[in-house]
């Protein structure tokens, strides 16, 4: 949050144009369908520090807007995944999901969980199209149309990697976390062109090219 203010400071003086990744974790407790103006309609709750710092993030740009007129676009990501994210214990569920099945190490499934998957690629090509479509004071979901049992995922990496769920723990309910996400992205397909060409329903390519990357991240030769 203090290095979002001093980019902002930056931006009332020099007057650049901005674009800031926000997160779908915003909609915090909100159980219906996401669209950018919820939290304009009812109260919401977010529900980790993560969710906070991105709202208040917003907050604060929302408010430089209107007291100095500087000109920012906030896009909400939901789920991307794809080559190049390396793991860490903070990463989302897919390349944590990769690493332990890679390792055999245990990991954790909740069950009930549903997700929106976006494939990199997809996400790259349309943040490009703010440039040339740039809506100051905008604010864009970019979520799929389709959600995903977070099991389903897991079971569909361990069947890429030919193995068994035996590492694997279920759990009913991750807590602090929005239980099903469910955007409506029509203002980014209306301006920005977003469309997702990598469906995990029609094909498993794009977790195929992320475990590829991750095995050449970790130095390994072949399943």
């Amino acid at each position: 949050m203090v290095g979002t203010k001093n980019i902002l400071r930056m931006q009332e003086k020099k007057k650049f144009r901005m674009i800031f990744f926000g997160s779908a974790e915003v909609y915090g407790d909100y159980d219906g369908v996401m669209s950018e103006d919820v939290m304009d309609k009812v109260p919401v709750r977010q529900m980790n520090d993560y969710a906070i710092a991105k709202w208040v993030n917003e907050l604060q740009i929302m408010n430089s807007e209107a007291m100095f007129g500087t000109e920012t676009v906030r896009v909400r990501l939901f789920n991307v995944y794809g080559p190049g994210e390396h793991y860490t214990p903070y990463r989302g569920f897919i390349p944590k999901f990769i690493y332990k099945a890679l390792h055999d190490e245990p990991y954790t499934v909740y069950l009930g969980h549903k997700r929106t998957l976006e494939y990199v690629e997809d996400i790259s090509r349309t943040l490009a199209n703010i440039i040339d479509n740039f809506k100051p004071g905008e604010v864009y979901n970019l979520g799929g149309d389709e959600q995903y049992e977070v099991k389903y995922v897991s079971d569909l990496i361990l069947k890429c990697l030919g193995k068994d769920d035996s590492k694997v723990t279920y759990k009913d309910c991750e807590p602090f976390t929005t239980r099903v996400k469910t955007p409506v992205s029509s203002k980014a397909k209306r301006d920005l062109g977003f469309q997702l060409t990598c469906l995990l329903r029609k094909a498993s390519v794009g977790l195929w090219n992320g475990l590829k990357g991750f095995m050449e991240r970790w130095q390994i030769t072949s399943l």
